[in-house]
């Protein structure tokens, strides 16, 4: 793998699941070497969570990428002294643990910075350290409803709906990954030490839903559901076509909105200063919404995005996983790229979401076997002899 712009940090990964992982495999998609720490009886759950194929889970193959994979039982003071170990010649511990769990085991924070004092800590959580929820499991799914998502989501007569993917999971997991970026920007650039990035799950999704907040700080409004419909954004939804079918359409500009309306044949709308108005678009956004559902019901998908391609307005046809992979613009891009594996043969995965030009990111190889790299990383970087990693072995350490 060419040298990434990461290249010479250290990871330890002993969380599991989505959030605390996510952070990892960033890192070392630009270079960073990550070592993931598991039980050496489990492994991590996401080994075989979800789709699976041969008893394998196909998101295991690509959150797991780049990766060496280590074993150590953490109950244990032997699996706790490997692992400060390796804390000592790294950079960054990346840990999912309750903040119980780490303390019984030693590597809470305060006693990870007293040993390594050089180390940058991230805890990603479902709550977040402080609180009197801190020591309570805590998943994605709790985080997408405490944060207000599930509320706001769904239609208006429909129940709270949670998304059918990792959302808070994955929005945690970018937010911890670019905090921890900054700790070690203040570390290496200003001459200070390590310091914990405390994260929880439901915090990074609030932020992005802050607009409920503002309103009701602001304005006493307790924002309900919506469907699809943004009013702000109006004309903004999924449209069914003739063919049955569908597309999705927004507006959030007047210009945008204009050359929509000017597409499906209401010139009269593109020039009503009302409608133009995004203030007072707002208050006729059913009616937009509406005029936009006939004209696309009355043609094809091809018909529809022929028209709104013509008129540059912002539209596209609702994808599946197919249409995903076969998009030319996205192929073009290099969205997707294919990775030898020796279990699968090749599995297709998403490349690097970043595009950096002078240090671009890499898919090296996949989820690996568990303790893949117990003697390369106990026995070359900390130096144990084979012996001593057989004795190990054999007392259910690693």
């Amino acid at each position: 793998m060419p040298h990434g712009p990461l290249h010479g940090l250290r990871v330890i990964e002993i969380a599991t699941l989505a959030a605390g992982p996510t952070v990892a495999t960033t890192l070392g998609e630009f270079g960073a070497e990550v070592i993931k720490v598991e039980q050496p009886c489990s492994g991590d759950p996401m080994r075989t969570w979800g789709d699976r194929r041969d008893g394998i889970g196909l998101l295991w193959k690509s959150i797991a990428r780049n990766k060496r994979f280590t074993t150590l039982d953490l109950r244990t003071g032997a699996g706790q002294s490997l692992l400060h170990q390796l804390l000592e010649v790294s950079d960054v511990l990346v840990a999912g643990n309750r903040p119980g769990a780490l303390a019984r085991w030693g590597l809470d924070y305060d006693s990870v910075h007293t040993a390594h004092p050089h180390l940058v800590m991230a805890h990603i959580t479902g709550y977040g350290s402080g609180g009197p929820k801190s020591d309570r499991p805590g998943y994605g799914t709790l985080a997408e409803a405490m944060s207000g998502f599930a509320h706001q989501t769904g239609q208006p007569e429909g129940p709270p709906t949670l998304p059918p993917f990792m959302l808070a999971d994955g929005v945690a997991g970018l937010a911890a990954t670019y905090a921890v970026m900054m700790a070690l920007y203040h570390r290496d650039v200003h001459g200070a030490g390590g310091q914990l990035v405390d994260v929880s799950l439901i915090e990074p999704l609030t932020r992005l839903l802050e607009t409920g907040t503002l309103a009701y700080d602001q304005l006493g409004l307790v924002k309900g559901r919506s469907g699809n419909m943004l009013p702000a954004s109006a004309p903004r939804n999924t449209y069914r076509t003739a063919d049955g079918r569908w597309l999705a359409v927004s507006s959030a500009s007047p210009s945008i909105a204009a050359r929509v309306f000017r597409a499906i044949g209401r010139d009269d709308m593109a020039r009503d200063p009302e409608l133009i108005d995004p203030v007072r678009r707002q208050e006729r956004a059913v009616e937009v919404d509406e005029a936009v559902a006939d004209w696309v019901g009355r043609h094809t998908l091809d018909e529809a995005m022929t028209v709104f391609e013509a008129a540059e307005a912002a539209a596209t046809a609702v994808y599946d996983a197919p249409a995903l992979l076969a998009d030319e613009h996205l192929r073009a891009r290099g969205t997707f790229v294919g990775v030898p594996d020796p279990d699968f043969g090749e599995v297709t995965v998403q490349a690097p979401v970043a595009r950096l030009s002078e240090t671009p990111g890499h898919v090296t190889h996949l989820g690996r076997d568990l303790g893949a790299d117990n003697e390369a990383v106990f026995g070359a970087l900390l130096g144990l002899s084979p012996a001593k990693l057989d004795e190990l072995r054999a007392e259910g350490i690693i």
